[in-house]
Order: structure tokens, then C-alpha cells, then sequence
């Protein structure tokens, strides 16, 4: 088995407008959370789930370890730091063979969450486009591995 080599899209985080303030001021942490929990249920049994925690207990607490991270970015406080140090995502996830598929699951796993959100979480319609656009991009540094899809594309 060879050895995964460790690939970066971007030459340093992506320069993207985070997510608007009004998330947070519509929804606050308790309705970030909710959110995070439908999308990790998603993941749960998404054809990535091999890359999340499969014991009920423990991918609930990486979905409030998540919400945690969105919480901050939606213009609440900076929970993420306050409990667990600075987010370094990328650094935090390269452990974790994240392809281009991966990603793009990833992606498809949150945007159904949020389909339903305005209705369970209260989360505001309007701000949905941004907020995608913002997961669209940040999951793009995420990638870490190649595939060959992405050598496909890189080939133009």
C-alpha cells in the first residue's frame, strides 16, 4: 500500500466572504446545532460515512463540535476557539483522505440539510445562497487527495 500523498488546491486559505451575521442573529447556537445534527445524520449514512464516527454519541458531538465552528462564522461568538482551541480546519482534517467525490458529497449532504432548515431551524431563506457559496469554496481546501476526477479536471 503506498503512502497518501497530501495535495492542496489552493496556495493558502481560499479569501472568501464568510457567511452573513443575520444567521446567527436568527437561529443563535441552539438552532445552529439542530442544523448540524440533520447534516451529520445525512453523513451518517452518506457513501462518505466511512470518515465520520459511526457510535451515535460520538457523531453527535462532532456535529456540536461543528455547530460550535458555524456558530462563529454566522456572527456569534467564537465558540470553536473558546473550546477547543484555533479552528486550523485544514490541518484538523488532513488525517482524513478528503477527495474531490468526497468533498462534493460532503456538499450535497449539507445542502439537503439546509433545504429544510428555514422550517426547522429557522434558519433565514435569504441567507442560504451565501452561506453555500461559502461551503462551496472553504470545501474546496479541504480537498487533500487526489483522484481521478480531479487529475481529469487539473488536465483541463
Amino acid at each position: 500500500m503506498s503512502e497518501r500523498q497530501i495535495i492542496a488546491l489552493f496556495d493558502g486559505p481560499p479569501q472568501i466572504n464568510t457567511p452573513p451575521s443575520s444567521i446567527h442573529a436568527a437561529i443563535g447556537e441552539d438552532g445552529m446545532i439542530g442544523l448540524l445534527r440533520d447534516f451529520y445524520a445525512r453523513l451518517a449514512v452518506s457513501e462518505i460515512a466511512v470518515l465520520f464516527p459511526r457510535e451515535p454519541d460520538a457523531l453527535l458531538a462532532a456535529a456540536e463540535k461543528s455547530a460550535s465552528f458555524f456558530t462563529g462564522l454566522c456572527g456569534g461568538p467564537p465558540l470553536f476557539a473558546q473550546r477547543h482551541g484555533p479552528p486550523r480546519m485544514r490541518m484538523r482534517h488532513i488525517p482524513f483522505p478528503i477527495t474531490l467525490e468526497a468533498r462534493d458529497e460532503w456538499l450535497r449532504c449539507f445542502v439537503a440539510a439546509l433545504d429544510e432548515a428555514p422550517a426547522k431551524h429557522g434558519f433565514p431563506a435569504a441567507d442560504i445562497p451565501a452561506f453555500v457559496k461559502f461551503l462551496e469554496v472553504f470545501s474546496l481546501w479541504m480537498v487533500n487527495t487526489s483522484s481521478p476526477h480531479l487529475e481529469s479536471l487539473m488536465k483541463g
